[in-house]
């Protein structure tokens, strides 16, 4: 599991950093925080895109945190905790 978070000041970059990180399989805990949970291969991937893509297109002021994780060293508290809970609606 991936634990990313970013600032980035671009508007359009921004935009476009957080819909890879959700097609990737993220799920956002903040506005500018994201859990990836997807297998090795996904992840390593995709922090390849990260550095080759994103990285060179980011400013001075950008910045881009990724923190390597797994679910026994995650602990949640709050609305955190219902993330990884399916939600059944009912009508």
């Amino acid at each position: 599991m991936l634990v990313i978070s970013y600032d980035i000041s671009d508007d359009k970059l921004r935009t476009k950093f957080a819909k890879t990180l959700i097609k990737q399989g993220g799920i956002r805990l903040q506005y500018s925080v994201f859990e990836v949970n997807n297998s090795k291969r996904i992840l390593d991937n995709l922090i390849v895109r990260i550095e080759n893509y994103y990285a060179k297109k980011f400013g001075g002021g950008d910045s881009v945190f990724i923190f390597e994780t797994d679910e026994k060293t995650a602990k949640k508290y709050g609305n955190a905790i219902h993330r990884d809970r399916d939600l059944i609606y009912f009508s």
